[in-house]
């Protein structure tokens, strides 16, 4: 396994040591050490940890807050080491918030490798399913301009869906443009023509 740089959360400084021991019996580096979740985002753009770990009591909706935000901003595996008793209520917003691996019974050196591979595994399937959404909602919101394009160019030129398509594609090949990027500027040169033509009629 490769060493991962960790950015490590806790206001025990007893307890953060720990930490840091186990995780270097494993080959791992806490690059730095925050006693909160405040700033958490600014934190790992500064120091670009390959993992945040936390270890508190429970998630509080400050810390919570933090995840969510370093989640949709600069994502990266979040474990969390709670050392008080968590409902399910408290592991589901943990979840929600981006945390990799929730460990409810706190920090126990045996697992933390086990406990880093899962975190770590999981952090990357769901990136995956990220992107591959991302991908599906960029696909269809071309393949909208695409057709918007397309009704325009036949409105303009006065012909036929194929047509339109092709004055589209021959236009994309000629530019080294994908056909999305030039329905786009189809629609933001005709588009204002149209509504200008139909206000005035």
């Amino acid at each position: 396994m490769d060493t991962l740089r960790v950015l490590l959360i806790d206001e025990d400084p007893e307890r953060a040591s720990m930490v840091r021991d186990a995780l270097a019996a494993e080959g791992h580096e806490v690059i730095r050490h925050r006693p909160d979740a405040q700033g958490l985002t600014a934190a790992v753009h500064r120091d670009e940890p390959d993992m945040v770990i936390i270890d508190m009591d429970l998630p509080d909706r400050d810390t919570l807050e933090n995840m969510s935000t370093l989640n949709d901003h600069a994502p990266r595996p979040i474990v969390f080491f709670a050392q008080a008793q968590s409902d399910r209520d408290i592991i589901q917003a943990a979840v929600r918030a981006g945390v990799s691996a929730y460990v409810a019974d706190g920090v126990q050196p045996d697992r933390v490798r086990s406990i880093v591979d899962t975190a770590v595994a999981r952090f990357e399937a769901f990136q995956s399913l990220r992107e591959e959404l991302n991908e599906t909602r960029t696909a269809l919101a071309e393949r909208k301009q695409v057709e918007r394009a397309k009704g325009l160019i036949m409105k303009h030129e006065n012909c036929d869906e194929d047509t339109a398509y092709r004055i589209l594609r021959k236009t994309a090949m000629d530019q080294s443009a994908r056909v999305g990027e030039i329905a786009q500027r189809v629609i933001e040169l005709l588009a204002p023509e149209e509504r200008a033509v139909r206000d005035a009629s």
